[in-house]
């Protein structure tokens, strides 16, 4: 493993060198390459030089041990218990670094969010959701983008499909599949009583052309006139567009533009994204057939989380979560939900493979 991380830093000098290469700035796509790899390289390069000079003031310490002062060897074995604490946490740390990165990590992400059961309130709820990961994006100077809605009478909406764009958008987003379920007492309730209502929430990565070719005689295009509230504009002509993907039957629509043309290409786009969710999850549900309790595969019909609003609390299930800061949550603030989903995630996968140690 020290030769690997040795091979990466020398592969991270040689960069440096090509990036200031007169001959390779001209040719940007080459530089613009190379620039990638280099980032990928800086996150793990600075650690094991860190963790190298850990190990020398180790050394050092270690030969302290033989001085005839035992002030000094007092000293050097007081360091030695702080250099193998920092040198433990590095190689923690190298461990993760050197895993497997998910290409999908940087990808766009269609999100579908669907009323389920509880009636009127799981509209309402599916519309709280909404307004949770919108608020996230946001903060994370990211775009949302909503492509497909059907809303509910009492608020909320039965459906809302929507693109997030931005860096690193799936790899945040990407445990949040599953059903969630809120405990509340409905605006409508007379009586005080606690209702439980769910919602489905599916996160896609944006398909794009390199990932999954389509054969357009496979594609069946219906036009149809737009509806529903915020349709207004738009709804005296065929401009809302339904895509279907015949060998499979997936569908696809859009109605939020006043363009057909842009609504087909939206379309198109989670189309394709679902299509290829589809041949992913078939291909992952093999290879981890023989596994259970996974964190990350995205079961939709699995619980992975409550939402308690009489009590203030958030629990994800899959990893035994639980916070008593319901609404800073709603309003966007799942920073740390996120990062524990990714910590043991990461955990569980450094179990799976031989680790630097």
């Amino acid at each position: 493993m020290i030769e690997k991380l040795k091979g990466i830093e020398e592969r991270y000098v040689k960069l440096e060198h090509l990036l200031s290469d007169p001959e390779v700035i001209k040719d940007q796509t080459k530089y613009q390459k190379y620039v990638k790899e280099h980032g990928e390289l800086n996150r793990i390069v600075p650690v094991f030089r860190t963790y190298e000079q850990v190990q020398s003031q180790l050394e050092e310490a270690q030969d302290l041990l033989k001085d005839p002062d035992s002030e000094i060897r007092g000293m050097a074995r007081d360091e030695i218990v702080s250099l193998e604490k920092q040198a433990e946490t590095l190689i923690s740390k190298l461990n993760v670094l050197l895993m497997p990165r998910d290409p999908r990590d940087d990808k766009n992400v269609i999100l579908e969010i669907r009323a389920g059961t509880g009636g009127e309130e799981a509209g309402i709820f599916a519309g709280d959701l909404f307004r949770m990961y919108s608020r996230y994006a946001e903060n994370k100077n990211w775009n949302v983008e909503v492509i497909e809605k059907n809303d509910s009478s009492a608020g909320g909406f039965k459906e809302i499909v929507s693109l997030i764009q931005g860096k690193g958008v799936f790899g945040a987003f990407k445990y949040e599949s599953g059903t969630h379920r809120v405990q509340r007492v409905p605006e409508t309730e007379t009586q005080g009583r606690i209702h439980t209502s769910a919602v489905t929430v599916a996160v896609l990565p944006e398909a794009e052309d390199i990932d999954i070719e389509i054969n357009p005689a496979d594609i069946k295009v219906d036009v149809f006139r737009a509806s529903g509230p915020g349709g207004q504009s738009v709804n005296t002509t065929d401009s809302a567009v339904r895509v279907t993907h015949v060998p499979t039957g997936v569908v696809a629509t859009c109605q939020d533009e006043k363009s057909q043309h842009k609504n087909k290409a939206k379309a198109l786009g989670v189309l394709k994204s679902r299509i290829l969710d589809a041949r992913m999850r078939e291909e992952e549900a093999k290879r981890a057939a023989d596994r259970k309790g996974q964190v990350g595969t995205g079961d939709r019909s699995g619980r992975i989380r409550t939402y308690n609003f009489p009590q203030g609390r958030m629990t994800d299930h899959r990893i035994g979560l639980t916070l008593y800061k319901l609404d800073s949550i709603m309003e966007g603030d799942i920073q740390a939900i996120i990062d524990e989903l990714k910590t043991f995630h990461q955990a569980r996968a450094l179990q799976e493979n031989h680790t630097f140690a």
